[in-house]
């Protein structure tokens, strides 16, 4: 997939393809619909498919204060959408100025003239433009005039309820995986570097690799059933997570995510993991004693292994 970082000012562009636009936060089932539907109708019709994406998140810029965090890094919501198939991605750079300019004139310059775009497929609820006056409509309207058609693509539910973005957050800052994973369509993960911890893990028996996440959101604080891909050995093991702030040895400052890793003892200080959440065993707690917790966490361990028992090993497809 082609990765265009500034089409607003870039020429090397996919001309004349079948295209969408939207901020693809979680590349959820939703979202896949919308992108899966411009792949195949490009494919049928012999174009180039194309999305056009924003980094950072608008609201980051507008109103920070009420910025949502996002769900994916944008090397993740890249790796998503190159996965299903696009030919090109591109990123336009969110500033104040992009802010202002008129639905109008983005239509025209960047899909009429500049990407001479032949189809625009949207979610239902699309807006775009100064104080998000765009929508479906006006697209269509414009679209008449720059060379191109726009339609709706349906939305996909789940429990009743549209899948959104919002809907995964709330989700995952409740600690319900699960759900947020059915919405996804995939489990949640988190990249990051192996940090050098304090090293408490080894000393109650039971070490962990610490991650310094790169991602903005992470499950509530809870022991979770995990698998982790170390990149230096290019595979998945079954692991168990701990979020919190280890409230039985000390109350830590900051919260920390830390991973023991089934079956595994090797050193990966300063090596890139992905972790993948799978299940949500319990909540973090406070314990009487440390004796108690190591009692807990072998218990934890225990119910992962039963976990994947039920359900296969670790990368299996």
């Amino acid at each position: 997939m082609q990765v265009i970082r500034d089409p607003m000012r870039s020429t090397d562009l996919p001309r004349g393809g079948v295209g969408t636009i939207g901020n693809f936060d979680g590349v959820h089932l939703g979202h896949r619909r919308i992108l899966e539907g411009v792949v195949a109708r490009a494919r049928e019709t012999g174009r180039p498919s194309f999305a056009i994406t924003f980094e950072p998140h608008p609201m980051a810029v507008l109103r920070p204060d009420r910025a949502p965090r996002r769900i994916q890094t944008l090397r993740q919501k890249e790796e998503a959408i190159e996965a299903l198939g696009i030919d090109a991605l591109l990123v336009i750079p969110f500033t104040r100025d992009f802010s202002l300019i008129e639905p109008e004139e983005f239509v025209r310059t960047l899909l009429g003239e500049r990407l001479r775009a032949a189809e625009m497929h949207v979610g239902a609820h699309f807006a775009f433009g100064r104080g998000k006056r765009g929508d479906l409509a006006l697209l269509a309207r414009l679209g008449a005039e720059c060379g191109f058609t726009a339609q709706a693509v349906e939305e996909v539910f789940y429990e009743g309820e549209p899948v959104s973005s919002t809907r995964i957050r709330r989700a995952l800052e409740r600690g319900a995986v699960v759900e947020a994973n059915a919405m996804l369509g995939r489990a949640y993960e988190l990249d990051g570097i192996v940090s050098r911890g304090d090293r408490l893990g080894h000393r109650i028996g039971v070490p962990t690799i610490n991650l310094e996440p790169e991602n903005e959101l992470a499950p509530a604080d809870g022991v979770y059933v995990t698998e982790i891909e170390i990149r230096s050995f290019d595979r998945r093991f079954e692991s168990v997570t701990n979020i919190g702030r280890r409230p039985t040895l000390y109350e830590a400052y900051t919260t920390t995510i830390e991973t023991f890793v089934l079956d595994f003892s090797s050193d990966v200080y300063g090596d890139r993991v992905r972790l993948f959440f799978l299940e949500r065993l319990r909540e973090e707690r406070k314990f009487p004693s440390v004796i108690e917790l190591k009692e807990q966490i072998q218990r934890d361990i225990a119910d992962s292994r039963s976990w994947f028992g039920s359900r296969g090993r670790a990368g299996d497809a």
